[in-house]
């Protein structure tokens, strides 16, 4: 594995890289990791949508070539494409959360679906873009709620408007592919992700921003699917697998496909155990409690991902831990508190990550 990390930095070295949606949590991180290989980024989102963003905490908006534009631009968007000349491009660009969607649902189709027939519609009209990998999520199925994990051939079919959108999204990204791409052997990969912790997310609604927030006032957290079970990841784990797969798309047409990046399964856990986690890990007598909601939305209460293919094709494999997501999260949001270099520990973070792949992944 440590030849294949070096081959991945010195393939990224130089390249023009676009990401949509660098201004979000997961882009941020894409980006960090991107620099540190010596990549060329573009990055093309609205501003981040809360005060405290990781974007503007680790600086990255003084290193990255930022254009601030809605994906649904699509004139805007193609002048963008036109100035980065992306080599690869990473679709990031989303209204990512389950309960907004239901608040939202016109702007969450609008954003989910038609910014990826945008972003396709600008790789389509050029001839630079050499691979493209567009991220969906884990919610993408038709959920059974069955014991076993989705496979990538199981049908798409989102419940809710942010599930749903992204399942669109995913056939759109098929149509296109089988009407434009395939003829020119331009390499587009679908990815679905499971739900990923790491330093620097402080969206609304999601549990492990809930937590750190709590855990700041000192308050109980408070836990609404208690025994809701998730594949539980920490950040880095499915973007070191987008940019394995973009580079061996890349090289080799053949590697273009649909993709689940999940934890092995005994890290999927309920959303209590993980909140557990949590308290264990930040100490200081943190605890939790379950508020029963009146008339919640409808959320999965069983959703695991079969990583076989991912697994078998790269040789991939998950290297940390729920535990140490976790830590790696606290460790991050004490730096800054403490009001020091955040930028410095995803470094350290990353650096640590890429020591863990070592030769028998």
């Amino acid at each position: 594995m440590k030849n294949l990390l070096m081959n991945m930095k010195e393939f990224y070295k130089g390249r023009r890289v676009l990401v949509t949606g660098h201004t979000g949590f997961k882009g941020s991180w894409l980006c960090k990791i991107l620099m540190y290989f010596g990549s060329e980024v573009y990055g093309y989102a609205l501003s981040p949508n809360t005060e405290q963003n990781l974007y503007d905490i680790c600086r990255l908006n003084k290193e990255v070539n930022s254009k601030i534009g809605d994906i649904n631009d699509l004139y805007k968007l193609k002048g963008f494409f036109k100035q980065a000349k992306p080599e690869i491009v990473f679709h990031l660009a989303a209204q990512p959360i389950v309960k907004e969607g239901y608040k939202n649902p016109v702007y969450t189709y609008a954003t989910n679906v038609m910014g990826t027939v945008n972003l396709l519609e600008c790789v389509r009209n050029i001839d630079y873009v050499k691979s493209v990998v567009n991220i969906t999520t884990d919610k993408v199925y038709d959920n059974k709620e069955w014991c076993w994990g989705y496979r990538e051939d199981d049908m798409l079919d989102g419940y809710d408007p942010y599930s749903n959108s992204k399942s669109c999204s995913e056939l759109v990204t098929h149509s296109y592919i089988r009407s434009f791409f395939e003829n020119e052997k331009l390499p587009v990969s679908a990815v679905r992700a499971g739900n990923v912790i790491g330093g620097g997310d402080f969206a609304e609604n999601r549990i492990i921003p809930d937590c750190i927030r709590n855990a700041i006032k000192k308050e109980d957290i408070i836990v609404r699917n208690p025994n809701s079970i998730r594949p539980y990841q920490h950040v880095l784990e499915p973007l070191i697998a987008y940019l394995l797969i973009a580079k061996k798309q890349f090289e080799d047409y053949s590697y273009a496909g649909c993709y689940n990046v999940g934890p092995n399964d005994y890290d999927c856990i309920t959303t209590g155990d993980l909140v557990d986690l949590f308290c264990k890990c930040w100490g200081n007598q943190i605890g939790w409690k379950y508020k029963e909601e009146i008339a919640p939305p409808h959320e999965a209460n069983f959703l695991k991902l079969d990583c076989s293919k991912i697994k078998a094709k790269f040789g991939w494999n998950p290297r940390w831990r729920t535990i140490d997501a976790i830590k790696k999260t606290v460790d991050w949001t004490r730096v800054w508190l403490n009001n020091e270099d955040v930028s410095l520990e995803m470094i350290k973070q990353i650096e640590e990550y890429i020591t863990s792949l070592n030769s028998d992944w």
